[in-house]
């Protein structure tokens, strides 16, 4: 009960699914076998940017044991998972855009015979010029999207917040510096699967493991042409997602397509190479970041330029683009922000989003020239961080609004626990401490298709011997989402979780949920999961009241009982309370729902970056380095994390070392490199990640500040962990070492290179030189919100 006077909520529980994890029986999309299934196989691209001359199946249908292959002209119709950019087609048409790029797919027996049809198709390219990075695409080049040449850009924002050149002219210390964060992946365990049946009953049937089912439904009804009411769409429990499962996929509609050409299921599982072509992950980001001080540390203003290298297409970009420039205000105080930034298109994989969704990229440079700052004007990194931080229900200069905050509250307790004050500056050479914050989004605060529906449903059944069943779209991605809503319900009805059946991801009998992602599904799906169940407490405590001829305001629901507050012995079972309520108003079934409140500003592109609510975390990271070889050990990490209310404590500790492991690997070891457009180790052997022996220990401490609109208080904790972890290394680095590396990922190379510049009397740094030049848009002025206050 950890004395909030709950009976389950935040106490610690095993998921609720673990017994059938840990003994092998959760079926993945992969563990799927359908009587008469086919084997299906994507042919892809081995050139980055090329002309589609001619495509030749004849070869591969007259094959023995192949039953279909489908070109792109099967499947004209473009997709995308954001409304505005709806620019893939399933399988290239004329234009392939990246290596690995689908362009057809077959039917087989077997995955031989798969193997054999893919390598007698005959495809004719005619190369063309291929743009690589930010710096191609500022400049003439072969457009990516459309005829002729030009810029490859996708998006750009240029938006103005308050007085920018007052708030420079009143700094005592302007800094400038520029960061890059290179592009790196999700490497899930899991490879990417679907499974599609076309049924004689003319339905298709498809499971996949995905994290949005509902967006998946949506594109397989555009794609193929069909009614929603005739695609039924199952999410089975995903083996790893990290954002890397929120796009519709090629290989999705493809294996539905060729089930409706076969009439037999279709599987395709995507190989490790695939994957990493199939990508989605972060973004690479080049920065350029201006900011001005008072002498004290107090930030006046700052100027962000950020430039995306996208890749092939749109994906979730736009969003992204803004999600660079949206969340700096969230932590800190700002009083004046400029934010420029550019989404270019390149010959390479399309980035999407990856846990903290464009926003680790701009905070490794906020928190890395923040450090510096404090630096130069003489201020401990503590200090200078405690000046500026948002305080509790307040709103930014750019329209975020604030609701609970237990920034000040992580920060002290991360300082306290690791001794920070004490060992900065101060351990012996070679080791050195990194202090961090950041935050993130509770869910975002509009869907993706703009509409006035509900963002989370969720159903909740009641049989006539008290068996409770929960209805959600929800999908559980490993965040133990299903846990989640067993917590929440069997709280407010008085039940055991482990009790609860739960059922999830499934558009033929879950209601919407708009899916996994965001951080959005323990506040918006654990709030519909409220509603519903408080129904249906009523319902049964009605019924329970007018048996004991007393009020329902009197009644308690716990251990199983619905029973007069303060005298447990009056009142019945939960069993037989529901046959009371079934006798009164009939079968039980309750319908919940969740809709954020309005809080976009008044300018474009303000959708992005809005939240119900904003988790906060700090992190301090202790480093030891070789100077020899420039090899970083981390020691040891403290992150504590704003949470709101811990629902499960269990479950927070391990989103909390999730996020850190993620972190560590994001900031040291992991790159999604390429040598031109070719991918330059796409394998888990080549693409380097922590392993256990890496992985230090994590101390973990949960803030609660009860947010006011959260389900019983709760906010996120799957994706903000992450986010102080990798500028805390950088300045843990700089402080045992005192040279700055400005570019993510950190590896020995870039640590002996900065070191040999300090020895021969240089600033002792790695990072970018310079950025491209950009036409960033008009500039947007916006007034800053009535009532705020820098």
């Amino acid at each position: 009960m950890e004395g909030h006077g709950f009976s389950v909520v935040g106490t610690r529980r095993p998921r609720v699914d673990a017994g059938l994890q840990v003994t092998g029986r959760t079926v993945f999309a992969d563990d799927i076998s359908l009587p008469g299934m086919l084997v299906g196989r994507l042919l892809r691209s081995p050139h980055g940017h090329a002309r589609i001359v001619r495509i030749d199946t004849s070869r591969a249908r007259a094959l023995d044991g192949v039953e279909a292959v489908i070109t792109g002209a099967d499947l004209p119709i473009t997709f995308g998972i954001l409304p505005v950019s709806q620019d893939e087609h399933t399988l290239a048409l004329d234009r392939v855009r990246y290596v690995g790029e689908p362009v057809a797919a077959v039917a087989a027996r077997d995955p031989e015979t798969a193997a054999r049809a893919l390598a007698l198709i005959e495809v004719e390219y005619e190369p063309l010029e291929e743009t690589l990075s930010v710096f191609d695409a500022g400049s003439d080049r072969l457009l990516i999207h459309g005829d002729g040449s030009g810029r490859n850009v996708h998006r750009r924002a240029a938006l103005e917040f308050g007085d920018v050149d007052a708030g420079f002219a009143e700094a005592d210390h302007i800094r400038e510096d520029l960061y890059d964060f290179l592009g790196n992946t999700h490497a899930a365990l899991e490879q990417h699967c679907a499974v599609a049946s076309h049924g004689p009953d003319g339905r298709v049937t498809i499971w996949s493991s995905t994290q949005v089912p509902h967006y998946l439904h949506r594109t397989l009804a555009r794609v193929l042409e069909m009614p929603t009411g005739r695609i039924r769409v199952v999410a089975t429990p995903v083996g790893g997602g990290f954002g890397g499962k929120t796009d519709p996929f090629s290989h999705e509609i493809a294996a539905a397509r060729l089930s409706m050409e076969t009439g037999r299921p279709v599987k395709i599982t995507l190989t490790r190479e695939e994957v990493f072509y199939s990508h989605r992950g972060r973004h690479p980001v080049l920065m350029w970041l201006r900011t001005g001080f008072k002498s004290d540390g107090t930030i006046t203003a700052a100027h962000l330029r950020t430039h995306l290298d996208g890749g092939a297409f749109g994906s979730y970009g736009a969003a992204t683009l803004y999600y660079t420039g949206a969340l700096q205000t969230s932590t800190y105080r700002i009083p004046a922000y400029r934010f420029e930034g550019v989404r270019c298109f390149t010959n390479k994989p399309p980035c999407g989003p990856k846990r903290g969704h464009g926003t680790p990229q701009p905070r490794f440079a906020i928190e890395c020239q923040l450090d510096a700052a404090a630096e130069d004007l003489g201020i401990d990194p503590v200090t200078i961080r405690r000046r500026n931080l948002v305080e509790p229900f307040t709103m930014t200069v750019n329209h975020l609004r604030i609701t609970s905050c237990g920034l000040a509250e992580c920060l002290d307790r991360v300082v306290e626990a690791s001794g920070f004050t004490e060992k900065h500056g101060r351990l012996p050479a070679g080791r050195g401490v990194g202090l961090a914050v950041g935050a993130y989004l509770s869910g975002a605060g509009l869907p993706i298709y703009f509409n006035d529906m509900p963002q989370s449903e969720v159903n909740i059944k009641v049989d006539r011997g008290g068996g409770v069943t929960v209805f959600s779209m929800a999908a559980d991605v490993g965040q133990g989402s299903t846990s989640m809503l067993a917590t929440i319900v069997a709280e407010v009805l008085g039940l055991d979780p482990s009790g609860l059946a739960v059922v999830t991801a499934d558009t033929d009998l879950t209601p919407v949920d708009l899916g996994s992602y965001s951080s959005r599904v323990t506040f918006m799906a654990g709030n519909a999961a409220l509603d519903a169940a408080g129904k249906m407490r009523n319902l049964v405590f009605e019924a329970v009241a007018a048996e004991l001829g007393t009020s329902p305001d009197v009644l308690v629901a716990e251990d199983g009982r619905i029973s007069m507050e303060g005298d447990p012995e009056k009142g019945m079972s939960w069993e037989e309370a529901v046959r009371a309520a079934v006798a009164r108003s009939g079968p039980l079934s309750t319908s919940g729902e969740y809709r954020a409140p309005e809080l976009a500003g008044p300018y474009k592109g303000s959708g992005v970056g809005i939240s119900p609510a904003y988790s906060y975390s700090a992190a301090v990271v202790e480093v030891t380095c070789d100077p020899d070889t420039g090899m970083v050990a981390v020691d040891r990490v403290w992150l504590a994390h704003d949470v709101g209310r811990a629902l499960n404590r269990t479950l927070v500790e391990g989103q909390i070392e999730g996020g850190v492991y993620m972190g560590l690997g994001e900031a040291l070891m992991e790159e999604h490199a390429f040598r031109d457009a070719l991918h330059r180790g796409p394998s888990l052997l080549d693409y380097k990640m922590p392993t256990f022996l890496d992985m230090p220990p994590v101390e973990s401490i949960i803030v609660e500040t009860d947010d006011p609109e959260g389900p019983f208080g709760a906010k996120e904790v799957g994706q903000g962990p992450l986010l102080p972890v990798i500028p805390a290394v950088a300045n843990a680095i700089h402080d045992a070492l005192g040279v700055r590396i400005d570019e993510v990922p950190i590896t020995p190379d870039k640590v002996v290179r900065a070191l040999r510049d300090l020895a021969k009397g240089g600033a002792g740094r790695v990072g970018p030189e310079a950025i491209p030049e950009f036409d960033y848009g008009r500039m947007i002025s916006v007034d800053p919100p009535e009532g705020f206050s820098a």
